[in-house]
């Protein structure tokens, strides 16, 4: 069992709706955690239609999800780097990080357990063993892996002070002609849950910006996080009228690209080696469906 503190959005509203919206699962499965008094304010438990003012602590009671081990599978790897520390991976479009509901099965994860063995850190437990940091489910790219505690430890702690540097590549709409910088915090989004935004009660989060070619209604930019908050750069670019070319959930939802996701490429990663103490940098080329838009859309 896992006990959550869930803090309510101050626009409130009736319990099962505002608590399948913050912990992203069906209505039916938190009118189950009510039915059977997992869900409790101040040690009081709460039915399903208990209608919530704004700004509560609510606790709940999760039950352990039914696949607590992540298992080993032979997927192929594009390995761009490893040691005895870490393993970097040229993550392709269409795979997921580590196993969530709906993703048991053909994840990063899954992958790793197969490449590396047991050489993997432990401190992101069953699920996500070795992993510092995710890219979405569509963004292709460099993601690193640590294979003990002490080089992920090191590695997280790089992310904080932001020692660890990431830059992406991407396709948005519109005509971007000069570099530039979004400084706006990232939340979740009050409209709808499941998503973030730009808001005032968010993180800090920057990401900068270079200008690489226009054409034909989108550019080609690269982006340099100071920050990794989630969606980042699709929230961000959006906030500027210029999202992500595919992106259907920040962008428009009729996708007429044909790109099926986000144009959207970790290329460069730079970290210190955690057991060296030097810097390490690390590229990648544009996959082939980054490059074939750009060619497309005479971007190059």
């Amino acid at each position: 069992m896992e006990s959550k503190a869930i803090t309510v959005p101050q626009s409130g509203g009736r319990l099962d709706k505002v608590l399948s919206e913050e912990l992203s699962e069906s209505r039916s499965f938190v009118q189950k955690l009510c039915a059977s008094g997992m869900v409790t304010l101040n040690g009081i438990k709460l039915k399903k239609n208990h209608v919530l003012s704004g700004g509560e602590i609510l606790s709940v009671v999760l039950p352990d999800p039914l696949n607590t081990d992540a298992l080993p599978e032979e997927i192929p790897l594009d390995v761009v780097y490893e040691d005895d520390d870490v393993i970097v991976i040229n993550k392709p479009k269409g795979m997921v990080v580590h196993p969530a509901a709906g993703h048991y099965e053909g994840t990063l994860v899954n992958a790793l357990l197969a490449h590396c063995g047991s050489s993997l850190s432990g401190i992101g437990g069953k699920i996500r063993p070795g992993i510092v940091h995710r890219i979405d489910k569509d963004t292709s790219g460099l993601l690193i892996a640590a294979k003990n505690d002490k080089a992920h430890i090191a590695l997280s702690s790089q992310l904080a002070d932001r020692s660890l540097s990431r830059t992406y590549d991407a396709v948005v709409y519109g005509n971007i002609s000069e570099d530039g910088t979004v400084s706006a915090p990232i939340g979740r989004s009050a409209k709808d849950r499941k998503k973030m935004a730009v808001t005032e009660k968010g993180r800090n989060a920057v990401t900068h910006y270079c200008a690489v070619s226009s054409s034909g209604g989108f550019s080609h930019i690269k982006c340099k996080l100071e920050t990794g908050r989630t969606h980042q750069i699709r929230v961000h670019m959006a906030s500027i009228g210029h999202p992500v070319a595919g992106d259907t959930v920040y962008g428009p939802k009729k996708d007429s690209t044909g790109l099926c996701g986000q144009c959207l490429h970790a290329s460069k990663l730079r970290f210190i080696h955690p057991s060296t103490g030097e810097a390490v940098e690390l590229s990648c080329p544009l996959p082939d469906y980054f490059t074939e838009f750009l060619r497309k859309h005479g971007l190059i």
